[in-house]
């Protein structure tokens, strides 16, 4: 590889900077879950207020569709790029230039921010057409206020690219804390942002929207400004590993490995856009309240894959690049084969808590201020459902990872295709079955979403082993077996203790059972399930058991 090539005068060569020695995986991975557990914990306190304080009803699902808008150009433009083959790319950019990467790194800064800023200003005219593609014409939902929200929301495109551009950067340099540590302030803006909307006068109005509503605007443009915060929180750090930025400008000879590779990726955003769009489509024929409790039931069964899941990858992503780099197959397998397993093993005994306390976390988190219980019913029926695909989706975006880190973006494209086949027939089949019941079609739209991550993972790991060799499948569903026997288990057993606690102490108070069965399923499936594969001797525990172990002997 050489360097760039440049319009600016040529630099005088500096000697080659030794990337720096990354944390172990256990405490990068671990530091990383708890910034991510408070992320997540703030987002989820923020989608609750909005349940609390707009409902899950018209306006929440209109602002919730607008707020997707923005991720959705932003992944189009650069967003999946980014967050894709950037690490791979800056990594190996640091081992083979003579200045560690640096000038590689002002270039993709430089050349990524120019198409953010086409992009968010194309994307913002475009408002109108955008919420066109996401509503259908026979939709529940306000396309003006959709539209309206979309004009307040849409300039934030420019800071999530370089949000997830900084990130990728510091990720490569081995700091992950301040990623990770980003989305807590966004979430702190929004929900400051929603104080400020329970105060301000005035109310929305559908009919007609009127653009300049206090509460239209406070609403609107808190939101983009917790984007930006989020974004501009990462240069101090970025600056403390010595990193300075310079625009540059020319050519770079290995625009045209990023541009093969960030075709195919391109692509990828594309067929999962269409999928996106077709399925709120779908969601749009149920009830007013179809999207915004599809997007609450997706969003909480994110939240341990936010928490495990992502922690656990972003650690995993610079290893195996490296690996991959030095051609060391067998450290790559290694990896693949560690990341399955400890997604099985720290991810099935919470996918089976949330099976059996679906609905009790929806009615405790969702039924307050001005939403119902019927409303919180449905989300947690929808979430319990759906939650069999915790694990499949954990498994198939560490298999994507995998073949970015070999520098192949074009299967991830393919398998990506079929998942979305998967996932809108099974959508438009449950539109069909549910058309004279349009309140459940969105237990249907969840349940098609967590097939098409089943179908993902089934096909990545059999994609990989031709690819790859032997994978430890065989090792993998022997751990998954011992997670699911575990999680059984755990949910008998908190099933059990919870029904006589509730009809002793709170079978009247649906929100009071509700307290009653999530305090005690929470407690008693993880215990249990974690304890029982403690007990059939899971390696993958073996860290986190020596080191309880290790606290109880010092006391």
């Amino acid at each position: 590889m050489t360097r760039p090539e440049t319009t600016t005068v040529v630099e005088q060569a500096v000697p080659p900077k030794k990337p720096a020695k990354g944390p172990s995986l256990a405490k990068a991975s671990g530091s990383m879950a708890i910034a991510t557990l408070v992320s997540r914990i703030t987002g989820l306190l923020a989608k609750m207020m909005i349940a609390w304080v707009i409902t899950l009803g018209g306006i929440s699902s209109a602002y919730t569709v607008a707020n997707t808008l923005p991720t959705m150009v932003n992944e189009l433009l650069l967003g999946g790029v980014l967050t894709s083959i950037a690490v791979p790319l800056l990594v190996r950019s640091q081992k083979d230039d003579p200045d560690g990467g640096e000038s590689y790194t002002q270039w993709m800064i430089t050349m990524s921010t120019v198409v953010l800023v086409i992009g968010t200003v194309l994307a913002v005219i475009a408002a109108p057409l955008l919420t066109s593609l996401q509503l259908d014409a026979d939709t529940k939902v306000s396309p003006e206020l959709t539209t309206a929200f979309a004009y307040l929301i849409l300039p934030s495109i420019l800071f999530y690219g370089l949000s997830a551009l900084l990130g990728a950067v510091l990720n490569a340099r081995q700091v992950f804390g301040a990623p990770q540590w980003a989305p807590v302030l966004n979430n702190v803006v929004v929900i400051l942002t929603l104080l400020v909307y329970t105060v301000t006068p005035g109310e929305i109005s559908l009919d007609p929207v009127r653009m300049g509503e206090p509460k239209l605007l406070v609403l609107g443009i808190g939101t983009a400004l917790g984007i930006v915060v989020q974004a501009v929180v990462m240069l101090p750090p970025l600056l403390r590993t010595g990193f300075r930025f310079r625009w540059r400008w020319g050519w770079d000879r290995r625009l045209s490995e990023f541009g093969g590779m960030a075709v195919w990726v391109l692509l990828y955003v594309i067929v999962g856009q269409v999928g996106v769009v077709m399925v709120t489509n779908v969601a749009s024929q149920g009830s007013e309240n179809t999207i915004i409790t599809y997007n609450y039931a997706w969003l909480l069964l994110q939240v341990p894959y936010g928490v495990l899941g992502v922690s656990l990858l972003t650690a995993l992503l610079p290893r195996m690049s490296r690996a991959s780099a030095e051609g060391n197959t067998a450290e790559v397998v290694a990896d693949l084969s560690l990341g399955n397993r400890m997604s099985a093993v720290l991810l099935m005994p919470v996918s089976a808590l949330m099976t059996v306390a679906g609905p009790a976390i929806a009615i405790a988190f969702f039924s307050l201020g001005n939403s119902s219980v019927s409303d919180a019913q449905q989300l947690g029926t929808a979430l319990g459902l759906s939650a069999f695909g915790l694990v499949p989706y954990a498994m198939t975006m560490l298999q994507l990872r995998v073949f970015y880190a070999m520098k192949d973006s074009r299967t991830p494209t393919i398998i990506n295709a079929m998942m979305v086949v998967v996932k809108v027939a099974a959508s438009y089949f449950f539109l069909a079955v549910s058309i004279d019941e349009p309140e459940k079609l969105v237990v249907g739209v969840a349940i098609a979403n967590s097939l098409s991550f089943v179908a993902g993972a089934v096909i990545g790991q059999v994609w990989l082993r031709f690819r790859l060799g032997r994978l430890g499948t065989g090792r993998t569903l022997w751990t998954l077996s011992l997670s699911i026997v575990a999680s059984v288990i755990g949910c008998l057993v908190a099933t059990t203790l919870s029904r006589l606690a509730v009809n002793a102490f709170a079978a009247d108070s649906p929100v009071g059972a509700a307290w009653i069965q999530l305090v005690i399923d929470g407690v008693v499936v993880l215990a249990v399930s974690f304890g029982a594969l403690a007990m059939f001797r899971a390696p993958e525990l073996r860290p986190a058991v020596n080191k309880i172990s290790g606290l109880l002997r010092r006391r």
